[in-house]
């Protein structure tokens, strides 16, 4: 019997090219197209040994049993234009996601505006550190992975649950697809002014999002955000609020940040469950870093790992590239790369350089490159954002 083969369109987004290594993984023949050949994605893919084609001349489709197409692909686009007319069989990156891998597993998912990339992994290096051969997909390249994406042999799957559109024909959000069974809700702000039209519009995705959960799952959701609040309210499943006020459940308090990373006690205070005050440490610095840590450490002792055993995984992770990466450092200039692009995350990744660097100048260089800030959605927010740059 031959392998079932795919052939994906958009090959080299982060997302969908974690789908091609899963797919890979799970013994099918994957191949792929792209216009955005560049590294890191496609070193890693050549690495996996999957070929990608440059463009997406409809001559160079290959024959396939099925076509999985990317959220970049629109109408017009030669490849798609031939496929709809031969009535390929067509399938979302989300839909197939599902189908292939996420359906036999217990999902595990992180949503919100910002820090998917880092709770992720950061989730995913603890279960593994405890010698489980957990599946993930990570958007983006993980220092503690060979991998940006794994089947895993155990039944945990870690993934983040995106609010981007699905593909050309499905405009739903993409976590509608995963049906996870434990959620990470970091914040909830307004962003992909190309897909949603306001913050009102977004909350009520996640709100439709929350009902998926199963009763017998859990949130664990950010306490001091009044977006993510608002949208527990439809939530059927347990909830635990973290964060660093008063009325959450699991508070982060005594923050002390340094060049080396961040120190921070752990206040819980639901009755007899967990230590009612523990230390944690680090290796990165920022208070939004303390928030995506909070969640994992919510998270991780619901699945039973010891507050000793997160503090170990937390000594040697190592995190992802281009969050708050230090490239080099020549005659004294350390220059770091970071992927922030919402103000919010800008201020906060600024403000955390600022804190490891306190006698430093500080020069912030930012790409606008996303749908949001190239439409100077937040421009004034950006402006202020950048303030704590010298």
């Amino acid at each position: 019997m031959s392998k079932e083969r795919v052939h994906i369109l958009g090959i080299c987004g982060t997302f969908m090219g974690g789908l091609a290594i899963l797919g890979k993984e799970n013994g099918i023949d994957i191949s792929g197209c792209d216009e955005n050949i560049y590294p890191p994605m496609s070193d890693h893919l050549e690495e996996m040994g999957i070929q990608i084609m440059q463009g997406y001349d409809a001559s160079l489709i290959p024959d396939a049993d099925r076509y999985v197409i990317g959220n970049s692909i629109s109408r017009g686009n030669p490849a798609l234009e031939y496929l709809l007319s031969t009535k390929a069989d067509l399938i979302s990156g989300p839909d197939w996601l599902y189908k292939t891998i996420l359906k036999d597993k217990k999902v595990i998912a992180v949503s919100g505006t910002h820090g998917k990339t880092t709770t992720t992994a950061m989730i995913a290096w603890i279960f593994e550190d405890q010698g489980i051969d957990v599946g993930y997909l990570i958007a983006g390249r993980p220092k503690d992975f060979h991998k940006s994406a794994r089947r895993g042999k155990d039944d945990i799957f870690v993934l983040e649950a995106d609010e981007y559109d699905t593909a050309f024909f499905d405009k739903r959000s993409k976590f509608f697809h995963y049906l996870p069974e434990q959620l990470i809700l970091n914040n909830l702000e307004f962003d992909h002014a190309d897909i949603f039209n306001s913050l009102d519009e977004i909350k009520n995705a996640f709100r439709l999002m929350l009902r998926l959960i199963p009763k017998r799952g859990l949130i664990a959701a950010n306490g001091d955000d009044p977006n993510v609040q608002d949208v527990m309210q439809s939530s059927n499943s347990p909830v635990i609020r973290f964060g660093f006020g008063e009325l959450c459940d699991v508070r982060a308090v005594n923050i002390k940040i340094n060049a080396s990373g961040t120190n921070f006690e752990v206040f819980d205070k639901r009755p007899g469950e967990f230590p009612q005050k523990n230390e944690f440490k680090l290796n990165l610095a920022g208070k939004y870093n303390v928030l995506n840590a909070l969640g994992v450490i919510t998270l991780a002792r619901h699945n039973g790992i010891s507050d000793m055993d997160i503090q170990g995984a937390f000594d040697s992770f190592k995190s992802v590239r281009r969050r708050q990466e230090l490239l080099g450092e020549v005659n004294g200039i350390a220059v770091y790369d970071d992927f922030a692009h919402h103000p919010t995350a800008v201020r906060e990744t600024i403000g955390a350089i600022r804190q490891k660097h306190l006698d430093r100048r500080i020069i912030a260089v930012f790409e606008p490159r996303s749908n949001t800030s190239v439409r100077r959605v937040n421009q004034d927010a950006l402006i202020d954002s950048l303030l704590d740059a010298d």
